[in-house]
């Protein structure tokens, strides 16, 4: 079977796994439909259905709908955003939330939400409906070009550096974070509690939209570079001799994946691990492959965070387990097993 043959393949299965979660994800939670299913719900209210109840529109469509629906974005984003960086730099262990670009993202939300309140009014009103968001891809791109600028020497990233850097500027970020939490307001608090855990609760149709637009943005830039980080594997600068803009590529990846990193953070607050586990598990399947890693990672992060979203509004029901704290239970077992492999080849 040709090599796109099976891609397609591939991307056919999985779209019908992730299709398949979807449905088992709708219908799961503690509100009774009067005996129907919530997927049928869903499709009178497609379907344009007046003989609904507000309340059982409202809990398909606002609540449950529109939460799978960002499941599926971030889940997708911060997923391709790992497998990028990990290509780029030529090493397992560069995800957004190892070299410091969620705790960025973060920490310029938490100041955003603590102190924006003193300058606010004096921006355009379009900026100020999108300045936590805003905030995030800056505090993003800023942790991502500080990374690379310790950890770069001669035009070559030493990954170690650049790991010990992104610790470093964690650690940061996290303490300036636990100091807004100190000098926060109760509202404030509660916010800063779910940036640090990570949630997709507030999850609306407007935020889907939005990140719906910088998903094809990003990917429309992105997936196209799979045979550039296939060349990328044998190093800069054959790279180069094999016609590839190192330099170009780098800063396209740089912004993009800070752009996304920083939208999902400004959405749903930290969610760590995404970007480490579904490459390892793609790579272990297709080596280093990007030309099948890449589009596969958008839909594996997709299948991934939704089946763990899923797991944490019904694990301890009514109440919600922070998406965040399950993807990091499952994620620092990968992470362990990744430097046991490095220890072994060292």
């Amino acid at each position: 079977m040709k090599t796109q043959s099976k891609l397609y393949l591939y991307i056919t299965l999985s779209s019908i796994l992730l299709f398949l979660i979807a449905v088992w994800s709708i219908n799961t939670g503690v509100y009774d439909f009067g005996g129907k299913s919530a997927f049928e719900v869903l499709g009178k209210v497609i379907k344009g259905d007046t003989d609904l109840s507000l309340s059982d529109k409202y809990i398909v469509w606002e609540v449950r709908a529109s939460r799978i629906v960002m499941a599926i974005i971030i889940g997708s984003m911060l997923s391709v955003s790992g497998t990028s960086l990990q290509g780029l730099f030529r090493n397992p262990l560069a995800t957004g939330d190892l070299i410091g670009l969620t705790a960025g993202a973060t920490l310029m939300a938490a100041i955003t939400i603590v102190l924006g309140g003193y300058f606010r009014e004096y921006l355009p009103e379009a900026v100020q409906f999108s300045l936590v968001g805003i905030a995030a891809f800056v505090g993003s791109l800023l942790a991502m070009m500080l990374v690379y600028k310790i950890s770069t020497s001669d035009g070559k990233t030493n990954v170690v550096m650049m790991l010990l850097s992104g610790v470093a500027i964690t650690a940061i970020g996290f303490s300036i974070v636990g100091f807004l939490i100190f000098i926060s307001k109760d509202d404030q608090l509660r916010d800063l509690t779910f940036w640090n855990m990570g949630s997709l609760a507030a999850a609306t149709w407007t935020k889907n939209i939005i990140l719906t637009v910088i998903l094809i943005i990003s990917y429309s830039i992105l997936l196209p570079k799979g045979k550039a980080l296939n060349a990328m594997m044998l190093g800069e600068k054959d790279a180069q001799h094999l016609g590839i803009n190192v330099e170009r590529l780098k800063k396209q990846i740089v912004i993009i994946v800070s752009l996304m990193i920083g939208s999902c953070v400004a959405f749903s607050g930290t969610i760590g691990f995404v970007g480490l586990i579904v490459p390892y598990i793609l790579r272990l399947l297709f080596k280093s492959n990007y030309n099948f890693i890449l589009p596969l990672s958008a839909i594996f992060g997709s299948i991934l965070l939704l089946t763990a979203d899923t797991i944490s509004r019904s694990i301890v029901e009514p109440s919600e387990l922070p998406i965040g704290i399950l993807t990091a239970m499952m994620g620092a077992p990968i992470f362990i097993a990744i430097l046991l492999k490095f220890k072994k080849s060292i």
